[in-house]
């Protein structure tokens, strides 16, 4: 299939979507759901009205997009760092996961937002809270997910490690690591999510910039069509961030069979 075909069969549900949508809220004319039509062109207003050497890009993209996506990316590979690092030891480890599960266990049942209040307390406004904030909800499914990849190494790699006698330090890299990147990079997506989320989230109680803190500000100001603009940047925002990460994981993955010859997993 071509390339075309192949983005007109991506896109056709999500064009249809969004044509019920204009005509039904048009008929409807309620206040709090204006038509895509009017979102869109608020939102080329905010975003699309900067001078011509800045790419037409408006001042609320260099002062709260940027800043967002900025927050959202770090606290994730804040999180992927650390998930993955303590995940692999954890793997490798016979006892790492029996002395610490019980601790994750209650640590992941701990709703993020709940803990913003604390995070405020320890570093105040501003970036810093909301990245450890983002960082510490997205780590939990990056080092289970490295946890369980690491321990499920096939067995004929297993016994052919043996066979070679391979030193630890290149069976890590060069056979665990490989082997777990699958259910690594599931647990990737996932945090990817939970780190845009968690970005919205401590936008929305402290901040001053950002994605969230404009969507507060609309709501407050009863502005909808802005209020719902900047909900539509935050699914561009999340389909750029998860478009990249899949560009990443296709090339990093590209040795396995399934994906060599397109057979979906």
């Amino acid at each position: 299939m071509s390339a075309a075909g192949r983005f007109l069969r991506s896109w056709a549900l999500f064009a249809a979507g969004v044509l019920v949508w204009e005509v039904a809220t048009r008929l409807a004319g309620h206040p709090f759901f204006p038509p895509p039509s009017t979102i869109l062109v608020t939102g080329a207003r905010l975003w699309f009205a900067g001078p011509v050497e800045r790419a037409f890009l408006g001042d609320t993209v260099l002062d709260d997009v940027l800043p967002s996506v900025l927050r959202a990316v770090t606290g994730f590979a804040v999180a992927a760092l650390v998930g993955v690092g303590l995940g692999t030891v954890l793997g490798r480890s016979r006892t790492g996961m029996q002395w610490c599960g019980p601790l994750f266990a209650f640590a992941r049942a701990i709703p993020p937002p709940a803990l913003i209040p604390v995070f405020l307390v320890l570093f105040g406004i501003g970036g810093r809270m909301q990245v450890v904030t983002i960082a510490f909800a997205a780590t939990w499914p990056i080092l289970l997910n490295t946890v369980d990849g690491v321990r499920s190494l096939d067995p004929v790699q297993a016994e052919t490690v043996r066979a070679l006698r391979m030193p630890p330090g290149h069976r890590l890299v060069l056979v665990v690591l490989p082997a777990a990147l699958p259910k690594i990079f599931a647990g990737l997506r996932l945090s990817l999510s939970i780190s845009v989320i968690l970005m919205v989230v401590s936008e929305l109680v402290g901040s001053v910039d950002g994605i969230g803190f404009q969507l507060r500000q609309a709501q407050h100001a009863f502005d909808f069509p802005v209020m719902w603009a900047w909900v539509v940047a935050l699914g561009v925002v999340g389909l750029g961030l998860n478009a990249v990460l899949l560009a990443v994981e296709q090339r990093a993955l590209r040795w396995q069979p399934t994906r060599a010859t397109g057979v979906p997993r």
